[in-house]
């Protein structure tokens, strides 16, 4: 008798949510402990679920975003009716956790990997942001909200690999612009503050839209942007690389030539061709071209004022020295 109960709870969650609104779908984040304290654990098919955690799940790994730190993992138990991603897009939003629901909108959309989502109300973390039907609309993280694109990006593809021609962007007075440029990507002609117009004759509305065009296209991908410069038009081309961070991953340009940092901007990844540097390690990145630096976006402002190449000072036990990267 408890097994038909259980059972016929769960189908009156699924076939009524809508109708009874988000307590409903709050009890069945609880019913398939999709939240623990420190991560979600989605169900999205019957044996495979959805995870955000800061550190790898104790699970089968299907496959892993390090950017977003997302993971899909085998569910040996299984869940019947797992949480669904539609195509369109939903007006009314909740953040929702197994204690509270709170009625919110996206105030601010995903702007790629270095800013996500923000709601008019606080978001609790971890969280789910769903509909009254119990759609997943995105998932609340310390950063802020991983957007439904994104979940969907991860989903359908293989492999993650995120697309990059070199740019960061902003919106800005209802337009899209250049807010800082990678100079170590060879034939990179973008200027910080170009308007973007057009992305392969799509017209360029916000830069939300605009990165998910650019992060989502094939790697080697080449593309026509139409841009606005001092009041100049001009179409440039270009050809995408491999996103090398952003998100949860560091993103200062630096990246691209090899060197992952922390939060405190100390050395946490040397890869092969960044060996010519005779970098340590933990070694400290202090200054870029003569300017204190204590966040990632000023080394990304520092860069983008450079051509090719930087002049960067590190410490490494109470001794500092300077390195010219290009």
């Amino acid at each position: 008798m408890l097994h038909l109960f259980v059972a016929l709870s769960f189908l009156f969650i699924n076939l009524y949510a809508c109708n009874g609104g988000y307590t409903v779908c709050k009890r069945k984040i609880h019913d398939s402990h999709a939240l623990t304290s420190s991560q979600t654990n989605i169900p999205i098919t019957k044996h495979k679920r959805l995870v955000f955690s800061r550190t790898k799940p104790k699970a089968k790994i299907l496959k892993y975003d390090p950017f977003l730190s997302l993971y899909l993992v085998e569910d040996t138990k299984g869940f019947r009716y797992p949480f669904v991603l539609y195509k369109r897009s939903a007006k009314g939003l909740a953040s929702i956790n197994t204690k509270s629901i709170q009625e919110s909108r996206i105030k601010e959309h995903q702007i790629g990997l270095n800013q996500f989502g923000k709601m008019y109300a606080n978001v609790s973390t971890p969280s789910l942001i769903l509909t009254s039907c119990c759609a997943l609309e995105g998932i609340g993280t310390p950063q802020g909200v991983i957007e439904k694109p994104y979940l969907q990006h991860f989903l359908h593809h293989k492999k993650v690999v995120y697309a990059d021609i070199g740019i960061r962007v902003k919106n800005a007075h209802r337009k899209v612009r250049v807010r800082a440029i990678n100079p170590f990507m060879a034939g990179n002609n973008f200027q910080v503050n170009d308007e973007i117009l057009r992305f392969d004759k799509r017209r360029v509305q916000n830069a939300s839209q605009l990165m998910q065009w650019i992060l989502f296209s094939k790697v080697g991908s080449v593309h026509q942007v139409k841009i606005r410069r001092k009041g100049k038009l001009l179409t440039l081309k270009v050809k995408s690389k491999k996103r090398k961070g952003g998100g949860y991953l560091s993103d200062t340009f630096l990246e691209f030539l090899g060197l992952s940092f922390d939060k405190n901007l100390h050395i946490i990844k040397i890869e092969a061709k960044a060996k010519k540097y005779g970098l340590h390690l933990g070694d400290r990145l202090i200054e870029v071209n003569e300017k204190k630096i204590s966040t990632e976006e000023e080394i990304v402002q520092s860069i983008s004022k450079s051509k090719e190449a930087s002049e960067l000072l590190f410490e490494r036990n109470h001794f500092q020295f300077f390195v010219k990267v290009h």
